[in-house]
Parts: C-alpha cells; sequence; structure tokens
C-alpha cells in the first residue's frame, strides 16, 4: 500500500521557521523524484521544490528561493522541506509528491497535504 504522510505543519508568526516531513512507504523511495507543492484554495497547486534521486540536484520556485531547503533521507524513505523566514503568502496546504526518476511516468503519488498558516 502506497503512503506518502506529511506532518510538521501549523500556525507560525511572519518570519518564524517550519519543518515539513513526508514520509513514505510502498514503492521504491530511491529510484523516484521527489517534490513539494503548496495550493491555496482557488489557485492551481504550486510546485515549490524538487529533489533528486542523489539528494544533490534541487529545484525551487522563485519565490522560496533562499529561504526554504529541501532533503531526503533515503535509508530512511523521508523528504523534508525547511522552512525560514515565512511570509504569509507561504500560507497553503503543503503535498508531497513522488514520481519516477526516469523512464515512463507510471505511477504519481501524493500525500493528504498538511496546512501551514502564516500569520502577520
Amino acid at each position: 500500500q502506497v503512503q506518502l504522510v506529511e506532518t510538521g505543519g501549523g500556525v507560525v508568526q511572519s518570519g518564524g521557521s517550519l519543518r515539513l516531513s513526508c514520509a513514505a512507504s510502498g514503492f521504491t523511495f530511491g529510484r523516484s523524484t521527489m517534490t513539494w507543492h503548496r495550493q491555496v484554495p482557488g489557485k492551481e497547486r504550486e510546485l515549490v521544490a524538487s529533489i533528486q534521486i542523489n539528494g544533490r540536484n534541487t529545484n525551487y520556485a522563485d519565490s522560496v528561493k533562499g529561504r526554504f531547503t529541501i532533503s531526503r533521507d533515503n535509508p530512511k524513505n523521508t523528504v523534508s522541506l525547511q522552512m525560514n523566514s515565512l511570509k504569509p503568502e507561504d500560507t497553503a496546504v503543503y503535498y508531497c509528491n513522488a514520481k519516477p526518476a526516469w523512464g515512463p511516468l507510471v505511477y504519481d503519488y501524493w500525500g493528504q497535504g498538511t496546512q501551514v498558516t502564516v500569520s502577520s
């Protein structure tokens, strides 16, 4: 059974930090590109950050560069998102996603999401 379980969301004041974690099971984590997305009601889901299987190749949305850091622990099947200098516009539901790192898109897994609220 495939599971992606996000934790770590909550309410934080502007300028604060949160660390999101995503625990994966039921598929080959070490062969998956992992990404974090976020969504605000009424808007499309936005890609926030991605990390390749080697843990070194990462990409970020311009809006979070320099503030957010994505990382992964392949032996523990987890991916994390360290969020610093949070702004009210970072308020959203954050989702973890897994796709194959290469080849056809044979799977596209999503977690249930975790709410992040940044108060001004």
